[in-house]
């Protein structure tokens, strides 16, 4: 084990040699000779009542605390208006950068705007706004792709069937989940749409795609009222605990996995690299994972990945 601890050994002086340098760096030109001032950071995103986002804002607030800075939280609960308030609130606050997944890609535009006259930067987190040109990076899990998984799990399982997909026309996410998966089917006659809103009533389908996994769960707990669960397969975009549990009982196929703690972290150090003055792609897009019963056992039931 000596090895073991010779790494260590050196591993901590390069650490306490790089902190020397940060605060060393950061105190630079500082006429009153301060040691490093925390910079404050601030995130938005369209609910907190997803615990998705809660665990996106654990992976950006570990990479800001561990730089000794602050990161301002706010949760606008669905509400745009409200969003676009607590962001200019966080403005006068003194944020330096926004970490932002906007309640609705077009009406968050008046945020996107005061973020550009205050001379703060903006990272674009899970949901894309529609003014590019306003955000430094974007950061999001590959949904398209997620979309395209869930519809290839569906073909393997059933030659042919009757499809209720459950989306959300102002989130680009699920629309491209959607795409993915519309894609995918596109040349199949054996695959047929029936049916594209909140559940269906008396409509015959034997296959559900919720745009995230609470819309599918919604969806399952319907079914499960009208006795109908038995024979279809519902699924899921998040690889959610709530999800991963019940999949566990067997009602529900699978889910294409995301990871916010990735997504979180990935922002925060883009936001680093950027104020440090290094180019940053625009847009970063991270890979899903399909989550079935089959897989289920390589995967936390209780947490997000």
């Amino acid at each position: 084990g000596g090895g073991n601890q010779m790494k260590t050994g050196t591993g901590l002086l390069i650490l306490t040699a790089g902190a020397m340098l940060l605060l060393g760096g950061c105190g630079h030109g500082d006429t009153s000779g301060r040691q490093h001032e925390a910079r404050l950071f601030g995130a938005t995103y369209m609910t907190r009542n997803n615990p998705y986002f809660d665990v996106l804002n654990e992976g950006i607030e570990e990479v800001v605390e561990a730089n000794g800075d602050i990161l301002l939280t706010r949760d606008p609960l669905q509400d745009q208006e409200k969003q676009n308030e607590q962001i200019q609130e966080m403005i006068d606050e003194g944020i330096q950068m926004l970490f932002l997944n906007p309640v609705d890609w077009e009406k968050v535009q008046p945020a996107l705007d005061a973020c550009r006259e205050a001379g703060v930067g903006i990272i674009n987190v899970d949901t894309v706004v529609k003014d590019r040109d306003s955000v430094i990076s974007i950061i999001e899990t590959d949904n398209y792709q997620a979309g395209q998984l869930c519809a290839l799990d569906m073909m393997k399982r059933k030659d042919q069937a009757k499809i209720v997909i459950l989306d959300n026309p102002i989130q680009t996410s699920i629309t491209n989940r959607e795409q993915g998966f519309l894609d995918t089917i596109a040349d199949n006659h054996n695959y047929q749409v029936v049916y594209r809103e909140a559940a269906a009533g008396e409509i015959s389908f034997d296959v559900i795609l919720g745009g995230n996994d609470p819309t599918a769960l919604g969806a399952l707990a319907a079914l499960q009222q009208a006795r109908r669960e038995e024979g279809v397969l519902i699924y899921g975009i998040d690889g959610s605990p709530d999800f991963k549990a019940i999949r566990d009982v067997g009602y529900v196929t699978g889910t294409s996995a995301q990871s916010p703690r990735s997504i979180g972290r990935k922002a925060a150090e883009t936001a680093y690299r950027y104020l440090d003055g290094e180019p940053v792609e625009k847009y970063i897009s991270l890979p899903s994972t399909m989550i079935t019963r089959d897989n289920l056992h390589e995967f936390e039931i209780d947490g997000w990945q």
